[in-house]
């Protein structure tokens, strides 16, 4: 099964800060019934875009995480015998569907092709849903709409969507944002001081650059803001880059020694 988190209407917009028109985007997604499709690097901002634009909208969100074993019933729902009865379940994108929710498919790439298969009705005129095992067709409420996001640069070849199913999209491109903009946010995120957070962004800024490396990705914004939060509370920094930062990029003692001693230079 699928990680399934399903989030009410917030009273509390949760912090964004933009890098560009996104969030006009998609107020006319929304408005226009159209499916957004994310794409970038993991950390730049993805979850917490749709997060916030289903709370400035008011609208539920319902988020699904894929894996490798995600599988359309995950989707759709299926039958449960409970005591003597067996009951049909509806499943997160169902749900979505006849409430006029928000769904945020994460990682659509990662899920198996059939449940990439059963989107196509709702990502064209038809906007409708087809439960084949239920034998019922729902017709997607005005205020559904359907989000994806996936890692182009991370995905092997055979996990990249079929440009069939990207054009029935509309696509916004995330990556990492620029130093101003990126300090602005670390700050927003973890209360820490301006000049902690430059030094921060420094350090990422130059990590990036390493290509040598070879990390699988990079230093994302979600790694600086868990480092900022972690020295907010009171953690030494050079600990909090370590935990923070070194050691979820890599496992290789040579490559984490040489993250280790650059940003021993910034603090």
């Amino acid at each position: 099964m699928p990680k399934v988190l399903r989030l009410a209407e917030q009273e509390t917009v949760p912090f964004y800060e933009p890098i560009g028109k996104e969030i006009e985007i998609f107020e006319h997604a929304f408005s226009n019934k159209l499916p957004l499709l994310l794409k970038g690097p993991t950390g730049t901002g993805k979850s917490r875009y749709v997060e916030h634009m289903a709370a400035k909208l008011n609208k539920h969100l319902i988020t699904v995480s894929c894996h490798e074993e995600t599988s359309a019933i995950d989707l759709l729902g299926r039958y449960l015998v409970k005591g003597s009865e067996t009951i049909w379940q509806d499943g997160p994108l169902t749900r979505a569907v006849r409430e006029g929710a928000i769904i945020y498919i994460d990682e659509i790439a990662e899920a198996r092709p059939d449940t990439i298969v059963v989107l196509h009705s709702l990502t064209d005129y038809r906007r409708v849903l087809y439960l084949d095992r239920h034998d019922e067709e729902i017709q997607a409420s005005d205020d559904f709409m359907l989000v994806a996001s996936f890692n182009p640069g991370y995905q092997g070849s055979w996990k990249e969507l079929k440009p069939s199913t990207r054009q029935r999209f509309l696509c916004v491109h995330f990556d990492y944002p620029k130093p101003a903009l990126e300090q602005k946010i670390i700050v927003g995120e973890t209360g820490i001081s301006d000049a902690i957070a430059a030094k921060l962004v420094k350090c990422a800024v130059k990590i990036r650059q390493l290509t040598h490396l070879g990390l699988t990705e990079s230093v994302s914004t979600r790694l600086l803001v868990g480092a900022g939060k972690l020295m907010d509370s009171g953690l030494g920094p050079r600990m909090a880059c370590r935990v923070g930062i070194v050691e979820p990029l890599t496992d290789d003692r040579e490559t984490a020694e040489s993250l280790n001693d650059l940003i021993s230079l910034y603090f």
